[in-house]
């Protein structure tokens, strides 16, 4: 499996890092054999929303070429969503099976035309700017529709990042890791439409 991180100016690391390093360990599990990951920007380097500067391992890759695309979010998504370079870049990722995003990212999952019509949710505090972009906005932590799924505020990316395991190595790998990551807390509020 192949899998793709976006990053660009204004993220919110949490988002990124608490999913990332939940869903890196399912290169341990058999259904994580042959896992790459690639951390992929717009530029060579983004900062975060306090000025935190980290390079990606590839500028501007073909989207369409991973299993998964995974958008995190943060202040920097509200200029992106009209950001017809960077709007353009997601569309390649059309074709790709699992779009999935946390916190403010689903509002570039939607301003790239992946939610019409779906189910999805953001941050609480940014439902609103979700409505155009989808089909229903689900306050709740995380929705999937069929293969997208979305997960509301930063917190959340750990139970994305759990809940995602479980979908692709099952229920006692996601056990596994979250007993390694020493994450004593139940996911809750999981809305499925399928």
């Amino acid at each position: 499996m192949r899998m793709a991180f976006v990053l660009f100016d204004g993220i919110t690391f949490l988002d990124f890092a608490g999913f990332y390093d939940v869903i890196r360990r399912l290169g341990a599990f058999e259904a994580g054999q042959g896992l790459e990951m690639e951390i992929c920007g717009f530029r060579e380097e983004v900062r975060d929303e306090q000025g935190l500067t980290v390079k990606v391992s590839r500028v501007q890759p073909e989207l369409g070429q991973y299993d998964l695309l995974f958008v995190p979010g943060g202040m920097g998504t509200r200029a992106l969503r009209g950001d017809k370079p960077f709007i353009s870049w997601l569309q390649g990722a059309k074709d790709v099976p699992y779009k999935v995003s946390v916190c403010t990212g689903s509002l570039l999952l939607g301003a790239a035309g992946f939610l019409q019509d779906c189910w999805a949710t953001t941050h609480p505090s940014s439902y609103g700017l979700l409505e155009p972009y989808c089909g229903q906005v689900v306050e709740t932590r995380i929705v999937q529709d069929g293969k997208i799924i979305t997960g509301g505020g930063v917190s959340t990316s750990i139970d994305l990042g759990l809940y995602m395991m479980s979908l692709l190595a099952g229920e006692d790998a996601m056990l596994a890791v979250k007993k390694q990551i020493d994450y004593p807390y139940a996911m809750q509020g999981i809305i499925r439409r399928q």
